[in-house]
């Protein structure tokens, strides 16, 4: 029986068979959707990657017959670690062929690494931040992936239960189809929050001379909102200058509402975009030759019939407010002009019960459920 091996790689070197591994484990997976080359590539690359500030972050590769069978990354977040108070060492971004040998030599690698760093536990599919994809797909495996979540085969979770891990917590994605009008609760609570709390949309647009000003701003608020939410990281200041420079150029504003108080203060912001799934699979992780084309016609032309609804941040004193009526009052008229015919939220934590509960009148589909695991190093 060939043996496997487990090699740290580095952002100059090995990170071709690192990407090579996802080309072997999903061949003629209709529902997988490839990651960037060059996403991949700045993620191990302390120069365009901030979050080496405060983090230690390790990719390995498994080798079986002297193939690429597997990857793994290995993160160290010191900054989550102390405001959580845990000894974590996080496993992400793994990939393995269908053999317990390979899936547990990647996580006994992770496990010594995050050991050697004075680490007890390992958890994931986590990264650094709340941002990256995390989650370990539970179900729906016949459900086509999106380019800002995690898919995975269904044998993965039987490999990490073999190996003792155990459940953290699970995150659920809801789908909806977009109503052709506004739904009636949502409009009466939304002109509420206009009439009496001095609420009112606003749209960034390419010309706006604030915009990247507001997009700090933006990203102070999510580090505000979800500071109590599991796991989180907050974003540095580099971080956000990053996000801003490579995305918000990138991003249709129209979709992205910015709800202000009276005093022009940001308390609200709703992240979306046109569904991207099958020009990113059309591009097949390389923007070159073609790659740009097909995410270009996407993002301007050619919509696909749904949308991503990435994230929603409300400050905290005006949760439960009707901020979130605000987001849907402006967005269902604008799905409907774009020709969207359903949407699907990213990962939302199970026992998060207000952010479940507000999408009630839609008539919500729960789908996706996703885990993270937790174990002993």
């Amino acid at each position: 029986m060939a043996k496997v091996d487990v090699v740290k790689i580095g952002h100059r070197s090995g990170l071709k068979d690192f990407i090579r591994v996802t080309k072997t484990v999903y061949k003629d997976c209709k529902q997988y959707v490839p990651d960037l080359d060059g996403d991949i590539r700045d993620v191990f690359n302390p120069k365009r990657n901030p979050a080496f500030e405060f983090s230690h972050i390790q990719p390995f590769v498994a080798y079986k017959d002297g193939a690429p069978v597997g990857r793994i990354v290995g993160i160290v977040n010191n900054k989550a670690n102390e405001r959580w108070q845990t000894h974590n060492v996080r496993f992400s971004m793994i990939e393995f062929i269908d053999d317990k040998e390979v899936s547990t030599a990647l996580i006994e690698a992770v496990s010594q690494w995050g050991k050697a760093q004075g680490m007890e536990k390992i958890q994931g599919p986590m990264g650094v931040t709340d941002f990256d994809k995390e989650g370990m797909l539970v179900e729906d495996f016949e459900m086509t992936g999106t380019m800002n979540t995690i898919y995975n085969p269904e044998y993965y979770p039987r490999h990490l239960e073999a190996m003792g891990f155990q459940k953290e917590v699970d995150w659920l994605q809801i789908r909806i189809q977009v109503p052709k009008e506004v739904p009636a609760r949502y409009a009466r609570v939304a002109q509420y929050a206009r009439e009496q709390m001095g609420l009112k949309v606003i749209k960034l647009t390419s010309k706006s001379d604030n915009w990247r000003e507001i997009g700090k701003k933006i990203f102070i608020l999510m580090n505000e909102a979800y500071r109590p939410i599991f796991g989180f990281s907050e974003l540095s200041e580099r971080q956000m200058d990053h996000v801003i420079e490579k995305y918000l150029n990138l991003v249709d504003k129209h979709l992205v509402p910015i709800v202000v108080n009276d005093k022009d203060e940001l308390v609200g912001v709703a992240i979306t975009m046109g569904c991207m799934t099958k020009a990113v699979q059309k591009a097949n992780g390389r923007l070159w030759p073609f790659g740009w084309w097909h995410l270009l016609r996407a993002l301007k032309w050619k919509h696909e019939d749904s949308a991503e609804m990435l994230l929603i941040a409300v400050r905290p004193d005006y949760q439960g407010m009707g901020v979130n009526a605000l987001f849907f009052d402006d967005l269902i008229p604008i799905y409907n002009e774009y020709g969207f015919k359903w949407a699907e939220t990213g990962p939302q934590l199970e026992d998060n019960v207000r952010e479940l509960s507000q999408w009630k009148p839609l008539d919500p589909t729960f789908v996706k459920r996703r885990r993270c695991y937790i174990r002993s190093v």
